[in-house]
């Protein structure tokens, strides 16, 4: 069975032309702009959405203004992939702080409530 599949995508990807091959390969090659850090995150996703919104204020889009947002979009995806990993980590220090109140532990509840209002401040100062 698994032959079959791997053969029906063989003979698909044969029957297309040069130029969808390319197109595949064009629309495949974007990275973005990398957000290493939640600075580069948050800058990368700010930015991008006023990109975004300036596009979408023209109104009628053209292929060129598609293309730019196609281009666009892997920006604010590694940025937003990048944000979603900052909140979970932000979440565990919170939970830290949380766990560490219930118990009366003042200074755990100091010192990783430090650490989360350093990072939560990053994100709405």
């Amino acid at each position: 069975m698994l032959g079959c599949f791997r053969l029906s995508v063989v003979l698909v990807l044969a029957s297309m032309t040069p130029l969808a091959l390319a197109e595949v390969e064009r629309v495949a090659h974007f990275q973005g702009e990398p957000s290493h850090t939640l600075e580069e995150a948050l800058e990368n996703f700010s930015q991008g959405n006023a990109q975004l919104a300036e596009i979408l204020a023209q109104g009628e889009l053209d292929g060129s203004a598609i293309f730019a947002v196609h281009e666009l979009t892997y920006t604010i995806e590694n940025a937003l992939e990048k944000l979603r990993e900052e909140l979970e980590d932000l979440a565990e220090v919170l939970e830290e702080v949380h766990v560490a109140s219930e118990r009366n532990d003042a200074e755990t509840v100091q010192d990783r409530g430090e650490i989360y209002l350093e990072t939560a401040r990053k994100i709405i100062p």
